[in-house]
């Protein structure tokens, strides 16, 4: 169980439903919310990908784009 992918879809969709609940409650806007939650989940779809063997280069790829999402993150809070 604790090796399955699916546990992480799991996971993935509870945080996509906490991203709506936060926009919904008025508690942040959307561009804020995915900030927040983006690098996240990003990092969970590459294991995601590890755990379901995909092809290799799914992992660094989404381990990149969470490198990124991190950073524009970080400029965003960083400017306020």
């Amino acid at each position: 169980m604790l090796t399955s992918p699916h546990l992480i879809d799991a996971i993935l969709a509870l945080t996509a439903l906490e991203a709506v609940a936060l926009v919904a409650f008025g508690v942040m806007s959307v561009a804020a919310a995915a900030r927040m939650l983006l690098p996240g989940m990003l990092v969970m779809l590459a294991l995601r990908a590890a755990l379901a063997d995909a092809a290799w280069p799914w992992v660094p790829l989404a381990l990149l784009a969470a490198l990124f999402a991190h950073l524009f993150d970080l400029r965003g809070r960083l400017r306020r």
